[in-house]
């Protein structure tokens, strides 16, 4: 397949880059500052962009197969500027002009449903996380809405807190739902499921919920 990556500098946007190439995928990854993106290959191509010019980002997508993006706040103040939503409305335009529909993001997983069989303990500790990341998750509670408005075929890929640790492929999802005492997920088996979600139907317009 031919794939657009967004975010492709950050944690997550990284490994979605090496996974996709490594599974013999043509990568388009788009930064602003290309000497910040240090993965390299022979079906890479790197578009320097400005994040927030819809009529830049068209080279980068015209023509692709899908598009996935790890835009995100990287700060409570990033997400205090809406910065998830801000980015991805470019995105979502420029999809449309060039006639792209597949779209798979990472959000996370407090802004899908609260999971059922939840004990107590569990839901104290959501509902601190969601008071201290308030910004963050009603940024992409936002974002969300966009894609839900546009004419993409998109997927939200919601993780709980995220780790370094090493991919295994070995985790939980649920469509339209969230794992319980899901507590945690390494970046890279996060860029394993929106890869893996590009060919599963059951996932358009859907969001997913992954936790190990």
């Amino acid at each position: 397949m031919k794939l657009t990556v967004f975010g492709a500098t950050g944690g997550i946007g990284q490994e979605i880059v090496r996974q996709a190439l490594g599974a013999g995928h043509e990568v388009t990854a788009v930064v602003r500052d290309p000497a910040r993106f240090a993965v390299t290959g022979e079906r890479l191509e790197v578009h320097r962009a400005d994040l927030g010019d819809a009529g830049a980002l068209r080279p980068a997508v015209a023509g692709r197969d899908a598009v996935l993006s790890g835009l995100g706040a990287r700060s409570r103040a990033d997400a205090a500027t809406g910065i998830a939503a801000r980015l991805t409305r470019p995105v979502l335009t420029a999809m449309d002009v060039e006639g792209v529909r597949r779209l798979v993001v990472v959000s996370a997983a407090p802004v899908g449903p609260t999971p059922e069989g939840e004990g107590l303990l569990d839901k104290a500790v959501l509902a601190v996380v969601n008071s201290v990341l308030k910004d963050v998750y009603a940024d992409l509670r936002v974002m969300e809405s966009e894609l839900a408005a546009s004419a993409t075929d998109w997927t939200s890929v919601r993780p709980p807190k995220l780790t370094d640790r090493p991919l295994t492929g070995r985790y939980r999802t649920v469509v339209g739902g969230t794992p319980p005492r899901g507590r945690t997920l390494a970046r890279a088996d996060v860029a394993h499921a929106m890869l893996a979600a590009l060919d599963d139907p059951s996932t358009v317009r859907q969001g997913v919920g992954v936790a190990y």
